[in-house]
């Protein structure tokens, strides 16, 4: 009976007062409900879903208890019963399958909420700071459960360096289609030089929480706090906010981006390119990502290097990461079985551009790049099978756009 009776103690624990599990629960119940009465019947739904599950698991294991003792000399039944000690009961994992279901149940709840933000963002404009902190806790929730190398299936859209501009990405959308029709993975850079860095990321990030298994977003080397403080983010939230809260959100939320996707376990896309440092794609699964950029380091080679007409490994004009050769981008792609490298990073002017034999690629996807480089962008479209399909855009027209005056952006290399 002993054992009965602990089952619905370590129910119990959930409430505690010290229960990290019971105060991130009604944590999230709280924010996530808009008037008492929701905030207490959802409690009591977790209750009761608890409870129920507590009379499944005590009914379990009272039987399996029942048959250990009518077959203690069936070695068998004994073999299968040792595979459920009541000791190391699955009670824990059914309560956190509940805590999972309930924050599903909220999410479903709070989607007209992230409608309203994608619709408010959709026409330029921004949404109020409260919200702006609440969108980076619902990402940073989806984004600390993805990998260092997120898994994608195709079909996928992958697009390259969009640097505020929010027009032509409006434009990028109505060339490759709205999200979440089609699916998407940008690779990093959504914010800086640009006039609209507020207005794109938190597009994307919408999208991101409202479509978690359609939108998959990359880290770029501009995701980090160093670099936006001197190309324009930093002073965008500052202006548009007059405080730089909504910056710090959104840097705190660039700490948990990937690194990597693979895409059909044949292309890896990343940011920047390759590292001397890492010869394995389970070498990037162990960098612990969640933190600043480094200065070097294999993290950090992966948001800046630059694939160039080299043999082997040179070092890198951006002062950061390193330059990589045909040589070293066919090893490291015939060791871990790759047919492709996608990457942005680099202007392109024809918008995208092939190398080393077709096994490395280069993707852009901000047309007219500061608001004069006179490029045209792409993006590429992997179907079902694997060939690639790239789609040319230009800039947004004027009438569609509008700009705010001009400010200076040091200029680095593009």
């Amino acid at each position: 009976m002993s054992k009965r009776f602990s089952l619905w103690r370590n129910f119990w624990r959930i409430f505690e007062p010290n229960s990290s599990l019971k105060n991130n629960l009604l944590d999230y119940v709280i924010r996530a409900s808009k008037d008492v009465v929701s905030s207490v019947s959802l409690v009591l739904l977790v209750f009761l879903r608890g409870a129920l599950f507590c009379a499944q698991e005590e009914t379990r294991f009272v039987r399996v208890a029942e048959t250990r003792k009518t077959n203690a000399n069936n070695r068998d039944l004994n073999s299968i019963s040792s595979r459920f000690p009541v000791e190391t009961n699955p009670l824990s994992l059914s309560l956190f399958s509940t805590y999972c279901y309930i924050i599903r149940i909220l999410r479903m709840a709070s989607s007209s909420e992230v409608d309203a933000w994608i619709a408010t963002l959709r026409k330029c404009e921004i949404i109020d700071e409260n919200s702006v902190k609440k969108l980076c806790q619902m990402a940073v929730e989806i984004l600390v459960e993805e990998s260092n190398v997120q898994n994608i299936s195709s079909p996928v859209t992958i697009c390259g360096d969009i640097h505020g501009q929010f027009y032509d990405l409006k434009e990028l959308f109505s060339v490759g289609g709205e999200c979440p029709d089609t699916n998407y993975l940008f690779m990093g850079d959504f914010v800086d030089r640009g006039f609209y860095s507020v207005e794109t990321f938190l597009l994307l990030l919408a999208l991101k929480v409202r479509y978690p298994d359609r939108m998959f977003l990359i880290r770029g080397n501009h995701e980090c706090r160093q670099i936006t403080q001197v190309y324009g983010f930093y002073d965008e939230c500052l202006r548009k906010y007059g405080s730089v809260n909504v910056w710090r959100y959104c840097t705190d939320v660039f700490d948990y981006l990937s690194l990597s996707a693979m895409i059909d376990g044949r292309a890896l896309c990343v940011h920047g390119g390759l590292s001397p440092n890492i010869t394995t794609i389970d070498e990037i699964r162990a960098i612990d990502r969640k933190r600043e950029v480094p200065h070097e380091g294999p993290m950090c080679d992966l948001l800046w290097s630059d694939p160039e007409d080299i043999k082997g490994w040179g070092l890198s004009p951006r002062g950061a990461g390193y330059l990589f050769g045909d040589d070293a981008c066919k090893s490291f792609n015939e060791k871990n079985a790759l047919k492709l490298i996608c990457r942005a990073h680099q202007l392109v002017m024809e918008g995208y551009k092939w190398m080393f034999d077709k096994e490395l690629v280069t993707v852009w996807s901000a047309p007219n790049y500061c608001y004069r480089c006179g490029n045209v962008a792409s993006l590429l479209e992997l179907d079902e099978h694997f060939t690639p399909r790239f789609k040319v855009f230009e800039a947004a027209p004027d009438s569609n756009r509008a700009a705010p005056g001009k400010r200076t952006v040091p200029d680095y290399f593009l």
